[in-house]
């Protein structure tokens, strides 16, 4: 079953989006707020998201980039806001597609189905109940982007993070060197394998008890990076 997070604080809007989408047999969660949502789709990824671009926390554009750090989940804008301009910004943060507001039910409906379609291939991240994972030595908390070891917050670079954050979230997996390079560093990175092995050595000596043996983050020759909790 599909799973739409409807982030939109209009709680009119919100159920009847809801109504609509469970009648149509979505798994269908709101939140009304873009913390809210950061944090429903941590503990549980979603497959698809509608967002409004006035959240009362955050600007939508906002919560678009935090999300595509690390989720590949299609994004549907449904927005008052009419303007090219925020429809680039939006677009260009990561959104698959973009309503106006007033709508039509049948489009929406449409609309999503074509998005989650041409989703359906993309690589689904693990669920993490309470957006947290703790080890042994460190823990990290997905919703608010922080890391703890022996009781201080470890500060990590936008660039250690992302790449911490796609090997936390796919636990136990092999992800390839390719697949991380073009993640974070883009597509015309991927064969530039010198990047993570500086970075990954960087986070070895941040969260590995001993860095030279490492425990939890594990390189596996010539292939790529898994993460063993």
């Amino acid at each position: 079953m599909t799973r739409v997070l409807v982030v939109e604080d209009d709680a009119q809007l919100a159920r009847a989006l809801v109504i609509n989408l469970q009648a149509r047999q979505y798994a269908v969660e709101a939140a009304p707020d873009g913390a809210t949502a950061l944090a429903l789709s941590a503990a549980e990824p979603p497959d698809a998201l509608i967002v409004d671009l006035g959240l009362p926390d955050m600007d939508g554009v906002e919560l678009i980039r935090n999300l595509r750090r690390w989720s590949r989940a299609s994004v549907l804008v449904l927005s008052a806001r009419s303007g090219s301009e925020d429809k680039i910004r939006a677009l260009d943060a990561g959104a698959d597609d973009y309503m106006t507001k007033p709508f039509s039910m049948d489009e929406l409906l449409a609309r999503l189905r074509a998005a989650t379609r041409r989703a359906a291939e993309a690589p689904v991240s693990e669920p993490v109940p309470g957006g947290r994972i703790s080890t042994d030595d460190f823990t990290v908390d997905l919703v608010a982007k922080r890391v703890r070891r022996a009781d201080r917050d470890v500060r990590l670079t936008p660039t250690e993070w992302h790449l911490l954050e796609i090997l936390i979230r796919n636990p136990g997996r092999l992800i390839s060197q390719s697949h991380l390079l073009k993640e974070v560093w883009g597509p015309s990175h991927g064969t530039k394998t010198n990047y993570l092995r500086v970075y990954m050595a960087q986070l070895r000596r941040k969260l590995e008890a001993d860095p030279a043996h490492p425990r939890y983050l594990i390189t596996e020759s010539g292939m790529g990076y898994r993460f063993e909790p």
